[in-house]
C-alpha cells in the first residue's frame, strides 16, 4: 500500500501519542451529555457540558486556539486555552498533544463550560479533552480562499465509493439521508394508524415471481435447488390475504440483474400493500391522501423542487385513462384495435417496434413514448389494457381493460396499483400468456408459472387492492435529485481501480493524452519533450500498465487511453 506524505505523517503522530502512553482508541465509555444542537438551543453561561465528534477545523494562536468540532447534529466552535487544559507547570497536553499530534478528523472528547465570544458566537471553553479516535487519512475538505471554495469533494464516482467521507464533508448530503428515513417512518406510521399489518416475505425465492424482469441467481447446496434474489413481494402478500389478514405492508429490497442508470439500480427498496374488501378507486383515494402526508413529513409542506418543476402533493391529483391520454396526445384510438393496427400506428408515429411485441407492449410503447413525458403534476393514468396487466382484475366495465392505475409525476411511475386479480381460472389462464409471450421473446413477459400461488388463490382470496411504490424514485421527488445514486447510501459500483505507482514522465504523458483524448504516436512524443530512451521507457510503462493503448490505423500510429 503506496502511502501519500500526509498518511505517512499521521502514522508518525500515531506513534508519539502510543510513546506518551495515550491509546489512540480507547475502549471505554464516554460520557457525552450534550450535542451540538443541545449545546446552542439550550444555551446558558457557565454551564457544564460534556461534548465529542470531530475536529473540522483548528486555529492555533499560541497559547490559545479555536476549533470546530462536528458530531451528529452540527458544529460547535470550541476554544483551548493551554492554562486552562494544563493548570500545573506540565504543559505538553496542549503544547505537544493537542498543537502537534491532533489533526482535522479527529474523534475528541471535551470536557468545558459554555461562553460566548466577543462576536457572539456560543462557543464551548476546554477544561480538558480526550483522543477518541485517531483518523489516519485525511478528510477531503474544502479549501476557501477570498470567498472562494477550492477542492470541494464533488465528484459523483468518489462520493458514492466513498459515502462514508461525503457525509462528513457536505453536509447536505446528510439531510437527504435523514429525510429518506422521514418519509419511510410517515408512510410506516400512515399505514399503522389504518390499521394495517407490517410483514416480511422471503428474499430467496424458488420462482422469481411477482413482475418480469431478470432475476439474480444462486445455488441452496444442503436442497441442491437453484433460488432467486426477490425481483417483487406481491405473490407472497396475497397469501397472505388469502390467509386472512385484511391489510399488510412490505418494505421490500427488490434485486434485479439488469442495466444500471440514473434512475436504476440493482438493488433497490419497493413499499406494497394489499387491502381486502378495497379497489382501484378506493385505493387512489388512499394514494394520494398517503403521499399528500409524507410530503409534509418530510420537507414541511406538500410542494417540492424538482428540476424546473414545482410539484404539489397535495389532492386530489388528476385521473386520466390510458385511451384518452394516447388519444389526445396522438390522435389515434385504442380502444377496438387489432393489435396488427397498433403495430401499425405505432410504425407511423415513428416507434421501433418488433414481432416479439404484443398488443399490451405496443400500447406501453406508444404510451412511454408519446405520453409519458407530458405528466408533470401527480396524475394517475388509469384503465390499462389487459394484455398489459396479468395479475389485475379485469375492468368491470370493459373486458378488454382492467382496473389498474400509475402514478406520473415529472413524466415518471411513482405507483403502480390494482384491483387485484383473484379469479383463479383467469389467473391460470393469464399466466399462460404470458408464456406465450415470453416463448415469442417478449423479455418482459413473465416466463414462469407460480403454481402455488394459484393453488393460494383456489381457497378464495376476498376483492383486494394492492399498490406498489418505488420508494428510491419518490425520495428523489421530494429532495430534488435526478440521480438513484444520490439518494441511496451505498449506490452499486464498478470495481474500483486499484491506484498505480508510475512515474513522473508518465503522469505527464499520460496527462498529455487524457486532454487530447487520442493523439498521433510522434506528436505526442514530440508533446511530451522526452529523449528517445525515456520516451520508449514511458510508452512502455504506460501500455503495460494498461494505461494507454497504441492502435494501428490506415492514418497510422495512434495514443489513446484503455477505458
Amino acid at each position: 500500500m503506496q502511502l501519500s506524505e500526509q498518511e505517512l505523517v499521521r502514522r508518525e503522530k500515531l506513534k508519539k501519542l502510543r510513546e506518551l502512553g495515550i491509546n489512540p482508541y480507547p475502549a471505554d465509555l464516554y460520557p457525552v451529555t450534550h450535542n451540538s444542537k443541545q449545546v446552542k438551543t439550550d444555551f446558558k453561561e457557565g454551564k457544564q457540558v460534556v461534548i465529542a465528534g470531530r475536529l473540522m477545523m483548528i486555529k492555533v494562536q499560541g497559547k490559545a486556539s479555536f476549533a470546530q468540532l462536528q458530531d451528529a447534529e452540527g458544529k460547535i466552535q470550541v476554544y483551548f486555552n493551554r492554562d486552562e487544559i494544563c493548570p500545573d507547570e506540565d504543559k505538553t497536553k496542549y503544547n505537544d498533544i493537542f498543537k502537534k499530534l491532533l489533526d482535522f478528523g479527529d474523534f475528541v472528547g471535551i470536557e468545558g463550560e459554555l461562553f460566548t465570544t466577543q462576536v457572539g458566537e456560543k462557543t464551548v471553553k476546554v477544561k480538558d479533552f480526550t483522543l477518541l479516535s485517531k483518523a489516519l487519512k485525511p478528510l477531503p475538505l474544502p479549501k476557501e480562499k477570498d470567498g472562494v471554495i477550492y477542492d470541494a469533494f464533488t465528484d459523483p464516482e468518489q462520493r458514492y465509493r466513498q459515502r462514508y467521507a461525503d457525509l462528513v464533508v457536505n453536509p447536505k448530503v446528510k439531510d437527504v439521508f435523514v429525510k429518506r428515513t422521514k418519509l419511510f417512518n410517515a408512510m410506516r406510521q400512515f399505514f399503522n394508524d389504518a390499521g394495517y399489518f407490517e410483514v416480511e416475505t422471503p428474499v430467496l425465492q424458488p420462482i422469481p415471481g411477482g413482475a418480469a424482469a431478470r432475476p439474480f441467481v444462486t445455488h441452496h447446496n444442503a436442497l441442491d435447488i437453484p433460488l432467486y434474489m426477490r425481483i417483487a413481494n406481491e405473490l407472497y402478500l396475497k397469501r397472505l390475504i388469502v390467509g386472512g389478514f385484511d391489510g399488510v405492508y412490505e418494505f421490500s429490497k427488490n434485486f434485479r440483474n439488469e442495466g444500471m442508470d440514473r434512475t436504476h439500480n440493482p438493488e433497490f427498496t419497493a413499499m406494497e400493500i394489499y387491502v381486502a374488501y378495497k379497489d382501484y378507486n378506493w385505493m387512489m383515494d388512499f394514494c394520494e391522501r398517503l403521499l399528500e402526508h409524507c410530503a409534509m413529513a418530510v420537507n414541511g409542506t406538500t410542494k417540492a423542487t424538482f428540476g424546473i418543476h414545482e410539484i404539489d402533493f397535495k389532492a386530489p391529483y388528476a385521473r386520466v385513462t390510458m385511451a384518452d391520454s394516447i388519444k389526445h396526445f396522438t390522435g389515434f384510438d385504442i380502444n377496438g384495435k387489432s393489435e396488427l393496427e397498433i403495430r401499425e400506428a405505432a410504425k407511423n408515429m415513428g416507434i421501433e417496434v418488433d414481432d416479439t411485441m404484443g398488443k399490451g407492449k405496443l400500447i406501453d410503447e406508444i404510451f412511454g413514448e408519446k405520453c409519458e413525458g407530458h405528466y408533470i403534476q401527480p396524475t394517475y393514468i388509469t384503465d390499462y389494457p389487459k394484455e398489459m396487466s396479468p395479475l389485475c382484475k379485469e375492468h368491470r366495465e370493459n373486458p378488454e381493460l382492467t382496473e389498474r392505475f400509475e402514478l406520473m409525476v415529472c413524466g415518471k411511475e411513482i405507483a403502480n396499483a390494482y384491483s387485484e386479480l383473484n379469479d383463479p381460472i383467469d389467473q391460470r389462464e393469464r399466466f399462460e400468456h404470458q408464456m406465450e409471450l415470453a416463448k415469442k421473446g417478449d423479455d418482459e413477459a413473465t416466463g414462469v408459472i407460480d403454481y402455488d400461488f394459484l393453488r393460494a388463490l383456489e381457497y378464495g382470496m376476498p376483492p383486494t387492492s394492492g399498490m406498489g411504490i418505488g420508494m428510491d424514485r419518490l425520495i428523489m421527488f421530494l429532495t430534488n435529485n435526478q440521480s438513484i445514486q444520490e439518494v441511496l447510501f451505498f449506490p452499486q459500483m464498478r470495481p474500483e481501480k486499484k491506484a498505480i505507482a508510475v512515474s513522473d514522465d508518465a503522469k505527464a504523458v499520460f496527462e498529455i493524452i487524457k486532454k487530447a483524448d487520442k493523439l498521433e504516436l510522434n506528436e505526442l512524443k514530440t508533446a511530451s519533450g522526452l529523449s528517445n530512451k525515456k520516451w520508449d521507457k514511458t510508452i512502455k510503462e504506460l501500455t503495460k500498465n494498461n494505461l494507454a493503448k497504441v492502435e494501428k490505423t490506415d492514418d497510422g500510429l495512434f495514443v489513446h487511453l484503455v477505458e
